[in-house]
């Protein structure tokens, strides 16, 4: 195929945020005309910075809609389609993607990196991943058949901790932010019927009633009791557990009187408007990377809960946490920072917290550019039927021989991969404890990508979703959900074979039950094991007698904003230059 061939294929852009904006700009540039854009967020201020087709004035406006605009003034010939849409949506099925010769991926998270991985395998359609986080990134080529799937090799798990840790024993200031975000915000303003694995299971239980607001108390008076029983009345009664204690240092409790002599009345002083989104600037606060004083955390923690409570009414019950949500961002912040004071350890500045609660990299943009270029180059190779030539490419912090880009010839698909080789599974779970919801939710929804699950053991149907279903059957899966494996229809023990399949992704595979009494809870949390999902190349490279090469890590995106670094499994590569050290080769991960 020629070039000016190639420029009219259609193609479609998953994700205009950091990469995407800077791949839809280099895609109008080098003569692509025909070009699909989905992508279901919507502008921040925070994106401003970097995402330079977006302007201020665009501001809760949807991505791929403006991107689309600000690319047409500048090539008004193009023909570009955007959707303001979740990619996982029914719409965008697999006859809506054989429409395309070539998917070019820029997404903010593993779930839906899976689902459109799947639905490439599924349509035979090629596609390109990318990632960045700082200064690293990559860009990689997946085509059925002839190259590694996205899933061929594992993706390590985001980073776990002991509920009694976070709830009884913090160590470290992650404890303290995750006891913050995902327990007190919660509870507070959260929906607290919804199931969660920390729970208030310390001195807090006996304590629901302090979460809710009681006749004649002004809000004021609210924030002060709420604070004085997480930060005081449970602290001393956690301390009456002395064994706990023996070797570890006893936390201080703290009352709010204790901590700020003039009490409350100085937090009552301000007001807070319907529209304010920070309280940090009327207490005088103006650099978020200062570390604030106890007092301070103090004076914003009772401050920020005011004003969620007084001015976002009608979120309490469903509020959930976004990093891009200052006065959230701001309250979660001091709420770990007393935490911290408590239980002797360092506390954060919010800019340090925020980092930690959104598992954050902030994103340079010049990284963005320059994966997004190499992205257009691999797409024109695949365009023009050169896929002899693919190339994956990382790029390093520091160079290598002068060298910041280093290629890598694409790896052949994983024989041990459970999505393009249909590998069976293994599922190690108690079968006469654990529920079907627990492996739905654990197993299938979060470790594997499943987005609607149907379940099959023999010719038993346990378990479906869908829109189609009617109230009998939605009666009854419902209600198996809710049984232990043991305990279903047709009973899940060991030996047994669960089928699994997700019809939008069309995606199939086979669990085999393995029933296992005890499970380590720090070492495995989820209670069941799965085996098969994430087994390393590296491993079957052993098997086979052949060398292994250093371990080296993987970049994706995890936001726009945000990246969590992660170190997977070695793996043998096969470099353009030997002389690159394959340690070097550092992608970055979930």
């Amino acid at each position: 195929m020629r070039f000016g061939n190639a420029q009219k294929s259609r193609v479609l852009m998953v994700g205009a945020g950091g990469i995407g904006c800077e791949l839809l700009k280099t895609l109008v540039l080098t003569g692509f005309h025909n070009i699909d854009i989905i992508d279901m967020d919507t502008i921040e201020v925070s994106n401003l910075n970097r995402q330079f087709l977006f302007r201020k004035r665009h501001v809760g406006q949807s991505k791929a809609k403006v991107a689309r605009e600000a690319v047409l003034k500048f090539r008004p010939d193009a023909n570009v389609t955007s959707y303001h849409a979740n990619v996982k949506d029914e719409q965008f099925n697999v006859d809506f993607y054989q429409q395309f010769q070539v998917v070019l991926n820029g997404l903010d998270n593993l779930d839906a990196r899976r689902h459109v991985n799947r639905l490439c395998l599924a349509a035979g359609v090629p596609l390109i991943e990318s990632g960045t986080t700082g200064y690293l990134g990559q860009v990689t080529v997946h085509v059925k058949g002839k190259t590694e799937c996205y899933e061929c090799q594992p993706k390590p798990a985001p980073k776990t901790y002991p509920i009694c840790t976070i709830t009884s024993t913090p160590s470290k200031p992650v404890h303290c932010i995750v006891w913050a975000k995902e327990l007190v915000l919660v509870k507070l303003f959260g929906d607290r019927s919804q199931a969660s694995d920390l729970n208030l299971q310390a001195a807090d239980s006996d304590h629901e009633d302090f979460l809710q607001l009681r006749d004649a108390e002004t809000i004021s008076d609210f924030c002060a009791r709420v604070f004085d029983q997480i930060f005081g009345h449970n602290i001393e009664v956690a301390l009456k557990n002395e064994d706990q204690w023996k070797n570890r240092r006893r936390p201080t409790p703290l009352f709010l009187s204790g901590v700020l002599p003039e009490g409350i009345e100085t937090c009552k002083a301000h007001r807070f408007s319907e529209s304010i989104l920070s309280v940090m600037p009327l207490l005088g606060f103006k650099n978020p990377q200062e570390v604030l004083s106890l007092q301070d955390n103090a004076r914003l923690f009772i401050s920020a809960m005011r004003a969620i409570l007084e001015t976002r009414t009608k979120e309490i019950g469903s509020l959930t946490f976004d990093k891009d949500d200052q006065l959230a961002m701001e309250f979660v912040s001091s709420a770990a920072n007393l935490r911290a004071y408590s239980f002797g350890i360092p506390v954060m500045s919010i800019f340090d917290a925020k980092g930690i609660a959104g598992n954050i990299i902030h994103a340079i943009a010049t990284t963005n550019a320059i994966i997004a270029g190499l992205i257009v180059i691999e797409a024109v190779k695949i365009l023009m039927k050169d896929l002899d030539h693919c190339r994956m490419t990382y790029c390093v912090e520091h160079p290598s021989r002068k060298r910041l880009l280093m290629p890598a010839d694409p790896f052949e698909p994983n024989p041990n991969c459970y999505v393009c080789s249909n590998t069976p599974l293994i599922l190690e779970v108690n079968t006469g404890h654990t529920k079907l919801k627990d492996v739905i939710d654990r197993i299938l929804r979060t470790k594997l990508g499943v987005s609607s699950p149907v379940i099959m053991h023999g010719t038993s149907l346990l378990f479906e979703t869908g829109d189609d279903l009617g109230k009998e059957e939605i009666q009854l899966y419902t209600s198996n959900s809710e049984k232990v494996l043991a305990e279903l229809p047709t009973p899940v023990t060991n030996g047994g074979v669960l089928s699994v399949e997700d019809l939008q992704q069309e995606f199939k595979c086979s669990i085999h039950i393995r029933h296992r009494d005890n499970f380590d809870e720090e070492k495995e949390p989820d209670g069941m094991v799965l085996i098969g999902w994430s087994s390393s190349v590296a491993e079957q490279e052993k098997d086979k007698g052949k060398p292994i090469a250093a371990p080296a890590a993987s970049a994706e995106v995890i936001d726009d904003d945000d990246i969590t670094l992660i170190e997977p499994a070695a793996k043998k590569r096969k470099p353009e230059d030997d002389s690159v050290p394959l340690g070097k080769k550092q992608k970055v991960l979930e």
